[in-house]
C-alpha cells in the first residue's frame, strides 16, 4: 500500500509544519483509489480519536470558572475554543468527506458563532462527546466508493487526502491553542504529568 504510506508521511509532514501549503503536500496525482481512501479515512479517524481524548482531558482539567478566560478582547475564550472544536466535529469533518453535517448547527450565517457562545463546562463536555460520536458514526458509514475523487470545500476542489490534512491540522492547531491557554492559567495538560 504505497499510497497509504505516502499519505501517512504527508499527514505527519503537515502536522510538523502546521497547515502549510496543502496543495504541495497532496497533489492531483495523489487522488486515492478505493483501498487507499479507506486507509486515509482510517488514519484520519484514528487521529480524531487521539485528539478527542486530549480535548476531553483538557476540558476536564480547566476549572469551570476559567471557561470565560480569553487572552485578549475579541479572541475566543477557553469555552468558545472547545465549542469551536465541537463545531468542527459536527460539521467540517463531515463536509471534508462529502457527508452531511449534523443538524445541531444549522448551515446558516452566524449559526457557528451562536453555537460557540454556549461555552460553559457542561456544554463543552456534552458537545465534545456528542460531536465526536456523530463524526465517527457519519464518516464510518460513508460508502468507500464515495471517498475517491474530489469534493468541493470552501470554494475549492480537493481530494480526501487534502481535506484530511487540512481538517486534522486545524484541530491540532486548536489543541495547541488550548494547551497555551491552560499553561497561561497554571493548568498542566493531564497527559504531560
Amino acid at each position: 500500500m504505497l499510497v497509504g504510506t505516502r499519505v501517512t508521511r504527508m499527514l505527519v509532514a503537515a502536522l510538523v509544519v502546521g497547515v502549510g501549503p496543502i496543495p504541495v503536500l497532496a497533489r492531483a496525482q495523489d487522488v486515492p483509489n478505493r483501498e487507499d481512501a479507506i486507509e486515509v479515512r482510517k488514519q484520519f479517524m484514528s487521529d480524531l480519536d487521539s485528539l478527542e481524548s486530549k480535548f476531553v482531558a483538557l476540558a476536564n482539567a480547566f476549572p469551570a470558572e476559567k471557561y470565560d478566560w480569553r487572552p485578549a478582547p475579541g479572541v475566543r475564550s477557553v469555552g468558545e475554543v472547545f465549542m469551536h472544536v465541537a463545531s468542527e466535529y459536527y460539521m467540517y469533518n463531515e463536509m471534508a468527506y462529502g457527508a452531511q453535517p449534523s443538524p445541531v448547527i444549522p448551515l446558516e450565517k452566524g449559526a457557528t458563532a451562536k453555537f460557540e457562545k454556549m461555552s460553559t463546562k457542561p456544554d463543552v463536555l456534552k458537545h465534545l462527546a456528542d460531536s465526536h460520536d456523530y463524526c465517527k458514526r457519519t464518516l464510518g458509514a460513508l460508502d468507500p466508493a464515495n471517498l475517491t475523487g474530489k469534493r468541493k470545500l470552501f470554494g475549492g476542489d480537493y481530494t480526501i487526502i487534502e481535506t484530511s490534512v487540512s481538517m486534522t491540522a486545524d484541530l491540532h492547531e486548536h489543541l495547541g491553542q488550548l494547551i497555551a491557554y491552560a499553561r497561561i492559567n497554571g493548568i498542566r495538560p493531564p497527559w504531560s504529568k
